[in-house]
């Protein structure tokens, strides 16, 4: 036997283990063959099983870890902003201010055309569907890809989303946002409320964001107004709004027309619109020109002032207007505005030579033009251009009313019941000494002796004719004989702000204007007079709302500001001015007028301050330097040797209250003046001493008289009406006065009415056209 280890020998009943399932190669089990080839890389179904089963309870928690930590946030600032959209009374725009074009409207104030145009645009089944759509964004790709339009994948809850709380970029992270946003939203908001922020924070083109500054930009109409046709336009904007704008892109127009028939043909699917309706429809073309949202011309100075106006009165504060929204509807009418403008260009800036005149590149002029029965401002003008001149010239403070000042000293005169130093009443025909730079008397200050236009001397004159002539020495002397104080209590009843520079220092200098009241201000003024006394105060608004919420304003009172013979005496001398004195080219207004220029000192503005019935308009010519703004002389303005109110003042007032009043009835005047206002009277006394207390009545109270008080009828131009005895057996004689100041001429006897207790009254015409009428009217409530 061999030493070398021989194998084991079976034993008996021992046999080799045959090979079982379990050791199987793998892929061979259950005695199947193994997986070659590609077989190999298919998932077996139970890890598909098992697969799908973890995505699941991923893409579930996913979403509602997504849906808890997706909070909705605050709108971003973009959307939020609105301008605040100013208008002229009729509801035409005069501009838009701030950063970006957008007035929001509620959906009700958006037409259903223009609601079922955007959504055939952009999502038909929105007021169907979940806030999130799969199916339309496979349609939107659909119809991009044959040729239908350019459709976004996403609704329309999803583009507000975007539009009002996220931001424009293309990322994943702002795409999962928006989906979850949306989904809330849907939970949280009404389809109503959904659409209405999509229409107003969707961009349009021509940097109109919203429909309604869309319906403005395209079409100068409301979001309410818009038809199918321009409707389904706005809504094929949203796509391209820069290149569907047919007028910047007219090779574009094609493209456009055809996304333009598929809005249409959409709402025809949808039952918006009827096949007839459809089949008569033409492209609407949109304006090549609209309204400017900017601020040049008058537009920017409108803008100021208004706000201004505002602010001032409480009505909104200056961080709540500036965060937009507001549609503030002012009193201004358009075609009395472009009148305003026309006429300063005409008379004033078209004859200016700034190349070769130094002094002509000073000339500014302002104006304001005001209803005097109700005090709305009508019209203003400010400057040439608000983004050259930015300083609103028609409430600016700091150039001096000069003569134009004068009537508030006769109206508080009358009003005060005032006499002169010697005791004589203050009537028009009250006799003053006109002697240039003559001492005024009585008054306790330093020596004052005003010097004439020109030195002149005119001697012994009427109050009529000084004012007629504006005599500084008569009103400087006037003035004393008032009290300075009841004159500046005086022109602040009528209008004038009592934080008006220089009011409240002037002694008998404030007859000559020294004040530096606004253009406004003096319209307001003027306005009182024409308006027999009453005042309501200016106003710039007739309605502001705020999301379709009308804003109060403060409520208007009109009062007695001084009493009906104060003004209307002093509208009876000054209806003289325009006759026969310093403003007789105010009478191309083809009306009766009444009116009184003024001068500031060396010349640096010229006044003209006037009123028919229906209209009291101050126009103001003034010198500023443009680099440094200190005011300047106007001596060889427009090649003139000075500028004076009767001048282009009174030539602009006179063509403006032209063209404004155009078509409208010409209203004679109405007066009824103080008792014995027309009775001629004595010259002053030789003796220059104050006479004593016995001779001088005590100055009564200022305030309204009652309106019991006699007035006189008043004689007009070309004859003098007769008083006949009032019913309380007193009797006045009417004395007509001076038609020239003194010149002696005869004056022929108007006709003569019926009078009850409370005088006649008096209407008298224009100019050239004069007729004395008496009216019985009714005692003033």
């Amino acid at each position: 036997m061999s030493d070398e280890p021989q194998p084991r020998q079976p034993e008996k009943g021992w046999a080799p283990r045959k090979p079982q399932a379990a050791d199987a190669p793998e892929g061979t089990k259950g005695n199947r063959p193994p997986r070659t080839g590609w077989r190999r890389y298919v998932p077996t179904w139970r890890t598909v099983l098992a697969a799908t089963l973890v995505t699941a309870v991923l893409v579930i928690g996913g979403f509602f870890l997504g849906y808890h930590l997706v909070q909705i946030p605050a709108a971003n600032a973009l959307a939020t902003q609105q301008a605040n959209v100013y208008l002229y009374a009729d509801g035409s725009v005069i501009a838009r201010d701030g950063d970006v074009n957008r007035e929001n409207v509620t959906l009700g104030q958006i037409s259903e055309d223009a609601q079922h145009a955007i959504l055939a645009a952009e999502d038909r089944d929105f007021y169907s569907e979940s806030a999130v759509d799969p199916q339309a964004m496979i349609r939107a790709a659909w119809n991009t890809a044959t040729g239908k339009g350019r459709q976004s994948g996403s609704t329309i809850t999803q583009q507000y989303v975007k539009n009002y709380y996220l931001r424009q970029e293309q990322t994943v992270t702002r795409k999962v946002k928006e989906f979850f946003i949306a989904i809330k939203l849907d939970r949280n908001q009404s389809k109503d409320d959904i659409l209405e922020g999509y229409l107003n924070t969707s961009f349009f083109g021509r940097g109109a964001y919203g429909i309604q500054a869309a319906a403005h930009a395209y079409y100068d109409m409301d979001a309410s107004e818009l038809d199918a046709g321009r409707a389904a336009y706005l809504a094929s904007l949203l796509n391209a709004p820069s290149q569907y704008d047919v007028i910047t892109h007219p090779e574009n127009r094609q493209a456009v027309e055809n996304r333009w028939n598929y809005v249409l043909d959409g709402m025809v699917d949808e039952g918006w619109l009827t096949e007839t309706e459809r089949a008569g429809m033409e492209f609407p073309t949109p304006k090549e020109t609209t309204h400017s949202t900017g601020m040049s011309g008058q537009r920017g100075y409108i803008v100021d002032v208004v706000k201004k106006y505002l602010t001032d009165n409480g009505i909104v504060d200056e961080d709540t207007l500036d965060a937009g929204g507001y549609r503030i509807t002012t009193t201004l009418h358009k075609d009395k505005q472009d009148a305003f403008v026309d006429a300063v260009n005409d008379r004033l800036m078209d004859r200016l030579d700034q190349e070769n005149r130094e002094v002509d590149t000073y000339v500014r002029a302002g104006g304001a033009s005001v209803e005097p029965k109700t005090g709305k401002v009508v019209a203003m003008y400010n400057g040439i251009d608000y983004v050259k001149q930015y300083t609103p010239n028609a409430t600016r403070r700091d150039f001096q009313t000069g003569s134009s000042f004068k009537p508030f000293v006769l109206t508080a005169a009358v009003e005060n019941k005032s006499r002169t130093q010697d005791g004589r009443r203050i009537t028009p025909t009250t006799v003053y000494d006109g002697t240039s730079e003559r001492p005024v008397q009585g008054w306790p200050g330093a020596r004052y002796a005003p010097e004439n236009e020109d030195h002149r001397d005119y001697g012994d004159i009427t109050v009529r004719e000084a004012t007629d002539k504006s005599v500084n020495a008569v009103y400087a002397q006037m003035a004393v004989d008032v009290g300075p104080d009841k004159v500046r209590r005086t022109a602040i009843d009528l209008g004038l702000s009592e934080d008006t520079p220089s009011l409240d220092d002037a002694g008998p200098s404030i007859a000559l204007g020294v004040a530096t009241a606004s253009v406004l201000d003096m319209a307001e003024a003027y306005a009182t007079l024409a308006n027999h006394g009453k005042n309501s105060g200016y106003t710039l608004l007739e309605k502001v709302t705020y999301g379709g919420k009308t804003v109060d304003l403060p409520e208007r009172r009109t009062r007695q500001a001084v009493s009906r013979q104060a003004a209307d005496t002093t509208t009876a001398v000054l209806r003289g001015v325009v006759e026969n004195g310093t403003a007789t080219a105010a009478q191309t207004a083809g009306r009766p007028a009444a009116g009184k220029t003024g001068t500031a000192e060396e010349d640096t503005a010229a006044w003209f301050a006037g009123y028919t019935p229906d209209l009291a308009t101050v126009v103001a010519v003034m010198g500023q330097d443009p680099v440094t703004a200190g005011h300047k002389s106007l001596y060889g303005a427009m090649g003139l040797p000075r500028i004076n109110g009767g001048g282009a003042p009174a030539e602009i007032w006179g063509q403006y209250t032209r063209e404004a009043l155009e078509g409208r009835p010409v209203q004679a005047f109405n007066l009824r003046t103080q008792p014995g206002a027309f009775e001629s009277q004595p010259p002053p006394s030789d003796s220059g001493d104050s006479p004593s207390s016995s001779a001088r009545p005590t100055d009564r109270d200022s305030g309204t008289p009652d309106d019991d008080d006699t007035g006189s009828s008043t004689p007009d131009r070309t004859g003098a009406p007769t008083r006949e005895t009032p019913g309380d057996g007193r009797s006045d004689s009417g004395t007509p006065g001076d038609t020239t100041g003194g010149d002696g001429g005869t004056d022929t006897g108007g006709d003569t009415g019926p009078s009850d207790s409370n005088g006649d009254d008096h209407r008298t015409g224009p100019a050239g056209l004069t007729g004395a009428l008496t009216q019985h009217t009714r005692r003033d409530e």
